[in-house]
């Protein structure tokens, strides 16, 4: 082997050691998640307790850290689930996604999607040397009703964090990592004179921030871009703008935490958007799979 097959040969170990996400496994996960007895949503909170026990079920396989957040909404209690690691360190990344559904529907995209995405950063955080401390957070009523109301799980969450007065360097929502196209004109925006810029295929995953999003959003959406292997927009705009707040950072923005949201971009791609056509057959798991390693290649390099 000369020299530069020995550098090309460091490069691609190297990458492969950091791109883990197994497209089986996720599969799995998302069969637990999506074909259930009954839906997940806000006024079914026993298919949501079977939910949040097989997201910690899942959590148990790679930390000894886990925690479940109850909180109580109109008489019935719900469940946030935590799982941590690096817990040797004061400062956090915050990681979240949401279980519940809008409606009758699987919610494959919508979220199931980023709940994998955390089962799979669990599996591969596991044993790992980190310079922070990791929590990856499964939130309920993140949908309507109770969208944007105190009652929302990450609401709850980012709450407690002020409360108890917790060092956040920043926060990460895995929100509908899932759906692709490379159709023309299967991309969307809420403002046309987008597609100049970002193009109308829906091949990409985005990095959304607001203006003034902080440190922790511009540097973690910077080094993704850099270093995933998906194409990779980022995206920053007013708070205003319609969409850019619609998941779960939206609480950690209200708290004054630097936050940002992974997403596939919701409706303005994917049709299925709170539709009972949101199911695991319309994924793209390869990658969905390059999305979940980018994020563990990120979090490698902070």
């Amino acid at each position: 082997m000369n020299f530069f097959q020995l550098i090309l040969f460091s490069f691609l170990f190297h990458c492969n050691c950091l791109a883990q996400t197994d497209t089986n496994i996720l599969k799995t996960e998302l069969i637990h998640l999506t074909k259930t007895k009954s839906f997940r949503t806000y006024n079914n909170p026993s298919q949501l307790d079977r939910t949040a026990e097989y997201i910690d079920s899942v959590f148990k396989n790679y930390s000894d850290s886990l925690e479940m957040q109850p909180f109580l909404v109109s008489g019935k209690l719900y469940n946030n689930v935590i799982c941590s690691f690096g817990t040797q360190n004061n400062k956090r990344i915050i990681i979240g996604a949401h279980y519940d559904v809008c409606g009758p529907q699987e919610g494959a995209d919508d979220n199931a999607s980023g709940i994998a995405g955390l089962l799979e950063l669990a599996r591969q955080l596991k044993g790992k040397k980190l310079n922070y401390r990791i929590d990856l957070v499964a939130y309920t009523l993140e949908e309507p009703p109770y969208f944007k109301s105190e009652y929302m799980g990450s609401y709850i969450h980012a709450k407690s964090l002020v409360d108890n007065k917790i060092d956040v360097f920043g926060m990460i929502s895995l929100e509908m990592i899932g759906y692709f196209s490379d159709e023309k004109n299967s991309q969307s925006y809420p403002l046309k004179f987008l597609s100049l810029i970002y193009g109308k295929k829906g091949n990409y995953i985005t990095m959304v921030n607001k203006f003034t999003s902080g440190h922790f959003a511009r540097s973690f959406s910077r080094k993704y871009k850099s270093k995933a292997s998906i194409r990779t927009k980022k995206f920053k705009a007013p708070k205003v703008l319609r969409g850019i707040d619609f998941s779960d950072h939206l609480n950690y923005w209200k708290f004054g935490f630097s936050a940002l949201m992974i997403t596939d971009t919701a409706f303005y791609r994917n049709h299925n958007y709170h539709q009972k056509t949101d199911t695991l057959e319309t994924l793209d798991l390869k990658r969905m799979a390059e999305v979940i390693d980018g994020v563990l290649k990120v979090l490698s390099d902070f």
